[in-house]
Protein backbone atom coordinates (compact mmCIF):
# COMPACT_ATOMS: atom_id res chain seq x y z
CA UNK A 1 0.00 0.00 0.00
CA UNK A 2 1.11 3.54 -0.71
CA UNK A 3 1.48 6.09 1.57
CA UNK A 4 -1.03 7.92 -0.13
CA UNK A 5 -3.29 5.43 -0.09
CA UNK A 6 -4.85 6.47 2.93
CA UNK A 7 -6.56 9.82 3.67
CA UNK A 8 -4.53 12.84 4.97
CA UNK A 9 -7.49 14.83 6.02
CA UNK A 10 -8.78 14.55 9.43
CA UNK A 11 -11.59 12.02 10.09
CA UNK A 12 -14.38 12.52 12.61
CA UNK A 13 -13.86 10.30 15.66
CA UNK A 14 -17.33 9.82 17.79
CA UNK A 15 -15.04 10.86 20.80
CA UNK A 16 -14.27 14.06 18.87
CA UNK A 17 -17.54 15.44 18.52
CA UNK A 18 -16.34 17.93 21.93
CA UNK A 19 -14.20 19.76 19.40
CA UNK A 20 -17.04 21.40 17.27
CA UNK A 21 -19.63 22.08 19.97
CA UNK A 22 -21.47 24.97 19.19
CA UNK A 23 -19.41 27.83 21.62
CA UNK A 24 -22.79 28.74 24.38
CA UNK A 25 -22.66 24.75 24.57
CA UNK A 26 -18.84 24.55 25.16
CA UNK A 27 -19.03 27.63 27.50
CA UNK A 28 -22.10 25.90 29.36
CA UNK A 29 -20.23 22.50 29.23
CA UNK A 30 -16.88 24.54 31.05
CA UNK A 31 -18.74 26.15 33.31
CA UNK A 32 -20.66 23.46 34.77
CA UNK A 33 -16.92 21.32 35.30
CA UNK A 34 -15.46 24.53 36.66
CA UNK A 35 -17.66 24.98 39.31
CA UNK A 36 -17.90 21.02 40.06
CA UNK A 37 -13.50 21.24 40.13
CA UNK A 38 -13.41 24.08 42.56
CA UNK A 39 -15.76 22.47 44.80
CA UNK A 40 -13.83 19.34 44.97
CA UNK A 41 -10.62 21.45 45.49
CA UNK A 42 -11.84 23.44 48.24
CA UNK A 43 -13.36 20.43 50.11
CA UNK A 44 -10.14 18.07 49.42
CA UNK A 45 -7.25 20.22 48.64
CA UNK A 46 -5.86 21.72 51.85
CA UNK A 47 -3.48 24.55 50.40
CA UNK A 48 -6.01 25.06 48.06
CA UNK A 49 -9.12 25.81 50.44
CA UNK A 50 -6.31 27.94 52.59
CA UNK A 51 -5.92 29.82 49.37
CA UNK A 52 -9.46 30.78 49.08
CA UNK A 53 -10.29 31.37 52.94
CA UNK A 54 -7.51 34.13 52.50
CA UNK A 55 -8.82 36.25 49.87
CA UNK A 56 -13.04 35.19 51.62
CA UNK A 57 -13.95 33.12 48.91
CA UNK A 58 -15.68 29.98 48.73
CA UNK A 59 -17.06 27.70 45.21
CA UNK A 60 -20.08 29.73 45.20
CA UNK A 61 -18.86 32.51 44.12
CA UNK A 62 -17.68 31.48 40.96
CA UNK A 63 -20.85 32.27 39.03
CA UNK A 64 -19.38 32.64 35.76
CA UNK A 65 -16.45 31.78 33.56
CA UNK A 66 -15.12 35.32 34.54
CA UNK A 67 -15.08 34.54 37.85
CA UNK A 68 -11.94 32.14 37.08
CA UNK A 69 -9.74 35.41 37.63
CA UNK A 70 -10.87 35.37 41.33
CA UNK A 71 -9.49 32.15 42.11
CA UNK A 72 -5.27 31.71 43.42
CA UNK A 73 -2.81 30.46 41.05
CA UNK A 74 -1.29 27.26 41.51
CA UNK A 75 2.49 27.19 40.49
CA UNK A 76 5.44 24.21 40.25
CA UNK A 77 6.29 25.04 43.62
CA UNK A 78 3.37 24.30 45.35
CA UNK A 79 3.37 20.60 44.09
CA UNK A 80 7.67 21.00 45.21
CA UNK A 81 6.30 22.31 48.56
CA UNK A 82 3.52 19.73 49.17
CA UNK A 83 5.92 16.22 47.76
CA UNK A 84 4.69 13.86 47.40
CA UNK A 85 0.70 13.61 47.96
CA UNK A 86 -0.27 17.03 48.80
CA UNK A 87 -2.48 18.25 46.52
CA UNK A 88 -4.43 14.80 46.06
CA UNK A 89 -8.03 15.23 45.97
CA UNK A 90 -8.56 11.70 46.45
CA UNK A 91 -7.69 9.13 48.41
CA UNK A 92 -5.36 6.48 47.73
CA UNK A 93 -7.15 3.93 47.10
CA UNK A 94 -9.19 5.82 44.38
CA UNK A 95 -5.97 6.41 42.99
CA UNK A 96 -4.52 3.54 40.07
CA UNK A 97 -1.28 5.88 38.54
CA UNK A 98 1.33 7.48 39.66
CA UNK A 99 3.58 9.67 37.21
CA UNK A 100 6.79 11.76 37.80
CA UNK A 101 8.39 14.21 35.75
CA UNK A 102 11.66 16.57 37.04
CA UNK A 103 11.11 18.94 39.42
CA UNK A 104 13.59 22.06 40.77
CA UNK A 105 15.20 20.15 42.77
CA UNK A 106 16.07 16.11 43.53
CA UNK A 107 12.60 15.55 44.17
CA UNK A 108 10.40 15.26 40.92
CA UNK A 109 6.90 16.39 40.85
CA UNK A 110 4.21 13.82 41.42
CA UNK A 111 1.19 13.40 39.25
CA UNK A 112 -2.04 11.23 39.91
CA UNK A 113 -4.87 9.74 38.43
CA UNK A 114 -7.78 7.85 39.09
CA UNK A 115 -9.89 5.30 36.38
CA UNK A 116 -11.84 8.32 34.96
CA UNK A 117 -8.57 10.53 34.89
CA UNK A 118 -7.01 7.86 32.63
CA UNK A 119 -10.15 7.96 30.76
CA UNK A 120 -10.08 11.48 30.00
CA UNK A 121 -6.59 11.23 29.20
CA UNK A 122 -7.16 8.42 26.96
CA UNK A 123 -10.05 10.74 25.20
CA UNK A 124 -8.09 13.76 24.89
CA UNK A 125 -5.30 11.57 23.21
CA UNK A 126 -7.73 9.73 20.78
CA UNK A 127 -8.75 13.36 19.89
CA UNK A 128 -5.41 14.35 19.74
CA UNK A 129 -4.41 11.70 16.71
CA UNK A 130 -7.66 11.74 15.00
CA UNK A 131 -7.63 15.85 14.32
CA UNK A 132 -4.13 14.59 12.19
CA UNK A 133 -6.14 12.64 10.28
CA UNK A 134 -4.78 9.13 11.70
CA UNK A 135 -8.01 6.57 12.67
CA UNK A 136 -8.05 2.71 12.82
CA UNK A 137 -5.94 0.69 10.62
CA UNK A 138 -3.10 3.10 10.94
CA UNK A 139 0.31 1.45 12.34
CA UNK A 140 2.05 4.16 15.06
CA UNK A 141 4.99 3.84 16.46
CA UNK A 142 5.32 5.25 19.68
CA UNK A 143 9.02 6.43 20.65
CA UNK A 144 8.26 8.15 23.37
CA UNK A 145 9.94 7.08 26.66
CA UNK A 146 7.52 4.48 28.95
CA UNK A 147 7.55 5.11 32.67
CA UNK A 148 7.33 7.67 35.20
CA UNK A 149 7.51 9.81 32.16
CA UNK A 150 3.77 10.74 31.23
CA UNK A 151 4.27 10.64 27.10
CA UNK A 152 4.70 6.94 26.15
CA UNK A 153 1.61 5.59 28.35
CA UNK A 154 -0.17 9.14 27.47
CA UNK A 155 -0.07 7.92 23.59
CA UNK A 156 -0.37 4.34 23.63
CA UNK A 157 -3.40 4.40 25.15
CA UNK A 158 -5.14 6.71 23.05
CA UNK A 159 -3.29 5.37 20.02
CA UNK A 160 -5.28 2.10 21.09
CA UNK A 161 -8.36 3.61 21.35
CA UNK A 162 -8.64 5.26 18.26
CA UNK A 163 -8.63 1.54 17.05
CA UNK A 164 -4.78 2.05 15.06
CA UNK A 165 -2.20 -0.39 15.50
CA UNK A 166 0.55 0.62 18.16
CA UNK A 167 4.10 -0.39 18.93
CA UNK A 168 5.49 0.41 22.01
CA UNK A 169 9.34 0.48 20.71
CA UNK A 170 9.68 3.81 23.43
CA UNK A 171 13.25 5.85 23.08
CA UNK A 172 16.52 4.88 21.60
CA UNK A 173 18.04 2.55 19.60
CA UNK A 174 18.18 4.26 16.29
CA UNK A 175 18.69 0.87 14.00
CA UNK A 176 15.91 -0.57 15.51
CA UNK A 177 13.39 2.44 15.14
CA UNK A 178 14.43 2.34 11.22
CA UNK A 179 13.61 -1.38 11.28
CA UNK A 180 10.61 -1.54 12.36
CA UNK A 181 9.50 1.48 11.01
CA UNK A 182 10.53 -0.51 7.37
CA UNK A 183 9.26 -4.09 8.65
CA UNK A 184 5.97 -3.00 10.06
CA UNK A 185 4.72 -0.66 7.66
CA UNK A 186 4.43 2.20 9.90
CA UNK A 187 2.25 4.95 8.79
CA UNK A 188 2.47 7.56 11.99
CA UNK A 189 5.39 8.21 14.70
CA UNK A 190 5.42 9.52 17.98
CA UNK A 191 8.36 11.30 19.49
CA UNK A 192 10.25 14.46 19.95
CA UNK A 193 11.38 16.38 16.48
CA UNK A 194 15.25 16.30 17.43
CA UNK A 195 14.98 12.63 17.80
CA UNK A 196 12.57 12.24 14.48
CA UNK A 197 15.48 14.71 12.86
CA UNK A 198 18.29 12.34 13.97
CA UNK A 199 16.12 9.30 12.59
CA UNK A 200 16.10 11.18 8.89
CA UNK A 201 20.32 11.43 9.18
CA UNK A 202 20.33 8.00 10.69
CA UNK A 203 18.16 7.30 7.64
CA UNK A 204 19.92 8.61 5.14
CA UNK A 205 23.55 6.69 6.45
CA UNK A 206 21.68 3.71 5.82
CA UNK A 207 20.19 3.97 2.70
CA UNK A 208 17.00 4.23 3.89
CA UNK A 209 14.28 6.68 2.17
CA UNK A 210 11.38 7.78 4.16
CA UNK A 211 9.46 8.65 1.66
CA UNK A 212 9.02 5.74 -0.20
CA UNK A 213 7.51 4.00 3.12
CA UNK A 214 3.70 4.09 4.25
CA UNK A 215 5.15 6.51 6.76
CA UNK A 216 2.77 9.94 6.37
CA UNK A 217 2.48 11.49 9.94
CA UNK A 218 4.64 12.75 12.99
CA UNK A 219 3.12 13.57 16.59
CA UNK A 220 6.03 15.63 17.89
CA UNK A 221 5.81 17.51 21.44
CA UNK A 222 7.93 17.54 24.50
CA UNK A 223 10.11 20.00 23.91
CA UNK A 224 9.74 23.57 21.46
CA UNK A 225 10.71 23.44 17.87
CA UNK A 226 10.36 26.01 15.24
CA UNK A 227 8.47 26.14 12.15
CA UNK A 228 11.76 26.08 10.36
CA UNK A 229 12.51 22.92 11.72
CA UNK A 230 8.89 21.25 11.03
CA UNK A 231 10.02 22.68 7.00
CA UNK A 232 12.89 20.92 7.38
CA UNK A 233 11.32 17.36 9.10
CA UNK A 234 8.35 17.72 6.00
CA UNK A 235 10.86 18.24 3.13
CA UNK A 236 13.44 15.61 4.32
CA UNK A 237 10.83 12.90 5.15
CA UNK A 238 7.53 13.68 2.67
CA UNK A 239 5.41 13.54 6.19
CA UNK A 240 3.00 15.65 8.15
CA UNK A 241 4.75 17.44 11.20
CA UNK A 242 2.06 17.86 13.98
CA UNK A 243 2.41 19.64 16.99
CA UNK A 244 1.34 18.12 20.37
CA UNK A 245 1.28 20.34 23.94
CA UNK A 246 1.00 18.78 27.19
CA UNK A 247 2.33 18.97 30.12
CA UNK A 248 2.59 15.97 33.45
CA UNK A 249 0.82 18.65 35.96
CA UNK A 250 -2.01 19.08 33.91
CA UNK A 251 -2.86 15.91 32.28
CA UNK A 252 0.29 14.65 30.11
CA UNK A 253 0.74 14.69 26.64
CA UNK A 254 -3.05 15.82 24.53
CA UNK A 255 -3.42 19.24 26.33
CA UNK A 256 -3.65 20.61 23.04
CA UNK A 257 -2.95 19.17 19.38
CA UNK A 258 -3.08 20.67 15.70
CA UNK A 259 -5.02 19.61 13.03
CA UNK A 260 -4.39 19.52 9.35
CA UNK A 261 -4.22 23.66 9.28
CA UNK A 262 -1.09 23.94 10.90
CA UNK A 263 -2.17 26.39 12.37
CA UNK A 264 -1.52 26.45 16.27
CA UNK A 265 -2.54 23.28 18.55
CA UNK A 266 -6.18 23.39 19.46
CA UNK A 267 -6.87 23.33 22.87
CA UNK A 268 -9.69 20.61 24.40
CA UNK A 269 -11.30 23.15 26.27
CA UNK A 270 -13.83 20.75 27.41
CA UNK A 271 -11.59 19.55 29.98
CA UNK A 272 -8.37 22.02 30.03
CA UNK A 273 -9.63 26.19 30.62
CA UNK A 274 -7.14 28.31 29.01
CA UNK A 275 -5.98 31.92 30.17
CA UNK A 276 -3.19 34.13 28.91
CA UNK A 277 -2.11 36.63 31.67
CA UNK A 278 0.90 39.30 32.37
CA UNK A 279 4.04 37.16 33.21
CA UNK A 280 4.27 40.56 35.49
CA UNK A 281 1.25 41.80 36.96
CA UNK A 282 -1.07 38.54 36.54
CA UNK A 283 -4.15 40.07 34.74
CA UNK A 284 -5.65 38.84 31.48
CA UNK A 285 -4.20 39.35 28.48
CA UNK A 286 -6.08 40.32 25.27
CA UNK A 287 -6.98 37.54 22.83
CA UNK A 288 -4.02 37.38 20.33
CA UNK A 289 -1.12 38.72 22.71
CA UNK A 290 1.54 37.09 24.14
CA UNK A 291 1.91 36.07 27.69
CA UNK A 292 2.36 32.99 29.84
CA UNK A 293 -0.32 30.31 29.31
CA UNK A 294 -2.26 29.38 32.40
CA UNK A 295 -4.46 26.20 32.52
CA UNK A 296 -7.08 24.86 35.06
CA UNK A 297 -8.52 21.16 34.60
CA UNK A 298 -12.02 20.85 34.26
CA UNK A 299 -11.64 17.63 34.55
CA UNK A 300 -9.08 15.82 36.64
CA UNK A 301 -10.35 14.27 40.07
CA UNK A 302 -7.43 12.89 41.47
CA UNK A 303 -5.44 15.99 41.54
CA UNK A 304 -6.88 19.19 39.81
CA UNK A 305 -5.11 22.13 38.56
CA UNK A 306 -6.73 25.33 39.86
CA UNK A 307 -5.24 28.24 37.39
CA UNK A 308 -1.92 26.48 37.02
CA UNK A 309 1.09 28.76 35.74
CA UNK A 310 2.63 27.10 32.85
CA UNK A 311 5.79 29.27 32.48
CA UNK A 312 4.94 29.09 28.91
CA UNK A 313 5.05 31.37 26.60
CA UNK A 314 2.60 31.91 23.99
CA UNK A 315 -0.63 33.79 22.83
CA UNK A 316 -4.00 32.56 22.87
CA UNK A 317 -6.94 32.93 19.46
CA UNK A 318 -10.53 32.46 18.85
CA UNK A 319 -10.11 32.57 15.31
CA UNK A 320 -12.35 30.47 13.50
CA UNK A 321 -9.93 27.76 12.10
CA UNK A 322 -10.81 26.05 8.50
CA UNK A 323 -11.04 22.67 10.04
CA UNK A 324 -14.26 23.33 11.58
CA UNK A 325 -13.03 23.25 15.66
CA UNK A 326 -14.46 25.64 17.57
CA UNK A 327 -11.67 25.13 20.15
CA UNK A 328 -9.57 27.79 20.64
CA UNK A 329 -5.69 28.00 19.71
CA UNK A 330 -2.61 28.42 21.21
CA UNK A 331 0.74 30.21 19.17
CA UNK A 332 3.57 27.24 18.77
CA UNK A 333 5.60 27.70 22.00
CA UNK A 334 9.13 28.39 21.79
CA UNK A 335 10.31 29.86 25.09
CA UNK A 336 9.39 29.79 28.89
CA UNK A 337 9.17 32.68 31.90
CA UNK A 338 11.75 30.63 33.67
CA UNK A 339 15.34 29.55 33.17
CA UNK A 340 14.11 25.63 31.97
CA UNK A 341 15.59 24.02 29.62
CA UNK A 342 14.96 20.51 27.64
CA UNK A 343 16.93 17.86 26.17
CA UNK A 344 15.49 15.36 24.49
CA UNK A 345 12.37 15.64 25.80
CA UNK A 346 13.14 16.11 29.45
CA UNK A 347 12.80 19.35 31.65
CA UNK A 348 16.22 20.49 33.14
CA UNK A 349 17.00 23.04 35.48
CA UNK A 350 20.35 24.92 36.38
CA UNK A 351 19.81 24.27 40.07
CA UNK A 352 19.26 20.83 39.26
CA UNK A 353 22.94 20.78 37.97
CA UNK A 354 24.18 22.99 40.31
CA UNK A 355 22.73 20.71 43.36
CA UNK A 356 24.58 17.43 41.10
CA UNK A 357 27.78 19.15 40.98
CA UNK A 358 27.90 20.00 44.70
CA UNK A 359 27.16 16.54 45.62
CA UNK A 360 31.09 15.45 44.76
CA UNK A 361 33.52 16.90 46.58
CA UNK A 362 36.26 19.28 44.33
CA UNK A 363 34.13 21.01 42.54
CA UNK A 364 33.32 24.92 42.59
CA UNK A 365 29.91 26.57 42.89
CA UNK A 366 31.31 27.92 39.56
CA UNK A 367 29.90 26.19 36.65
CA UNK A 368 28.25 26.78 33.04
CA UNK A 369 26.04 24.58 30.86
CA UNK A 370 26.40 24.36 27.11
CA UNK A 371 24.12 23.28 24.61
CA UNK A 372 24.71 22.27 21.00
CA UNK A 373 23.12 20.48 18.17
CA UNK A 374 25.26 16.95 17.04
CA UNK A 375 23.36 15.16 14.55
CA UNK A 376 20.25 16.85 15.12
CA UNK A 377 20.03 15.34 18.67
CA UNK A 378 20.58 17.84 21.65
CA UNK A 379 23.70 17.71 23.35
CA UNK A 380 24.95 18.85 26.73
CA UNK A 381 28.20 19.70 28.38
CA UNK A 382 28.54 21.07 31.91
CA UNK A 383 31.94 22.96 32.13
CA UNK A 384 32.70 23.08 36.36
CA UNK A 385 35.65 24.51 37.85
CA UNK A 386 37.30 22.34 40.10
CA UNK A 387 39.69 23.39 43.05
CA UNK A 388 43.31 24.06 42.60
CA UNK A 389 44.71 20.92 44.79
CA UNK A 390 42.15 18.72 42.44
CA UNK A 391 42.89 20.41 39.18
CA UNK A 392 46.67 20.10 39.62
CA UNK A 393 46.41 16.02 40.83
CA UNK A 394 46.86 13.32 38.67
CA UNK A 395 45.03 12.50 35.50
CA UNK A 396 43.95 9.74 36.69
CA UNK A 397 42.21 11.69 39.83
CA UNK A 398 40.99 14.19 37.47
CA UNK A 399 39.51 11.15 35.07
CA UNK A 400 38.01 9.90 38.53
CA UNK A 401 36.11 13.45 39.24
CA UNK A 402 34.56 14.15 35.47
CA UNK A 403 33.14 9.52 36.07
CA UNK A 404 31.80 11.17 39.90
CA UNK A 405 30.08 14.24 38.31
CA UNK A 406 28.87 12.81 35.18
CA UNK A 407 27.25 10.23 37.20
CA UNK A 408 25.90 12.42 40.05
CA UNK A 409 24.36 14.44 36.94
CA UNK A 410 22.68 11.86 35.42
CA UNK A 411 21.52 10.63 38.43
CA UNK A 412 19.85 13.80 39.62
CA UNK A 413 18.54 15.27 36.25
CA UNK A 414 17.74 12.01 34.54
CA UNK A 415 20.08 12.85 31.14
CA UNK A 416 23.70 12.23 30.33
CA UNK A 417 25.39 15.30 30.10
CA UNK A 418 29.72 15.85 29.44
CA UNK A 419 31.36 16.87 31.72
CA UNK A 420 34.36 19.34 31.18
CA UNK A 421 37.10 19.90 34.37
CA UNK A 422 37.99 23.41 33.51
CA UNK A 423 41.00 25.31 36.03
CA UNK A 424 39.68 27.99 38.50
CA UNK A 425 38.94 31.48 37.58
CA UNK A 426 38.23 30.04 33.95
CA UNK A 427 34.62 30.67 34.03
CA UNK A 428 33.48 34.26 33.30
CA UNK A 429 31.95 35.88 36.69
CA UNK A 430 28.81 38.10 36.69
CA UNK A 431 28.14 41.21 39.30
CA UNK A 432 24.33 40.28 38.31
CA UNK A 433 22.91 37.10 37.67
CA UNK A 434 25.21 34.41 36.43
CA UNK A 435 24.72 33.66 32.91
CA UNK A 436 24.22 29.60 33.48
CA UNK A 437 23.13 28.07 30.05
CA UNK A 438 24.57 29.02 26.78
CA UNK A 439 22.62 27.72 24.29
CA UNK A 440 24.12 27.23 20.74
CA UNK A 441 21.27 24.80 18.95
CA UNK A 442 19.67 26.39 15.86
CA UNK A 443 16.88 24.61 15.71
Amino acid sequence: MSKHAKSSTASFHPLSAPDFLPLPQLRDLQLQRLQFIVQRAYDHVALFHKRMSERSLTPQDVRTLADITKLPFTEKTDLRDTYPFGLFASPMKEIVRLHASSGTTGKPIVVAYTQEDLQVWTNVMLRSFAACGLHEGDVIQNAYGYGLFTGGLGAHYGAEALGATVIPISGGNTPRQLMVMKDFGVTAICCTPSYFLHLIDQAAEEGVNLKELPLRAGVFGAEPWTESMRRRIEAESGIKAYDIYGLSEIIGPGVAMECPCQAGPHIFEDYFYPEIINIKTGKPCADGEEGELVLTTLGKKAMPMIRYRTRDITALTSETCECGRTLRRIKRIGRRADDMFIIRGVNVYPSQIETALLKVEGTLPHYQIVLTREKDLDVMEVQVEVTPEVFTDTVGALEQLQSQLTKSIESTVGVRAGVRLVQPRTIARSEGKAKRVIDQRKM
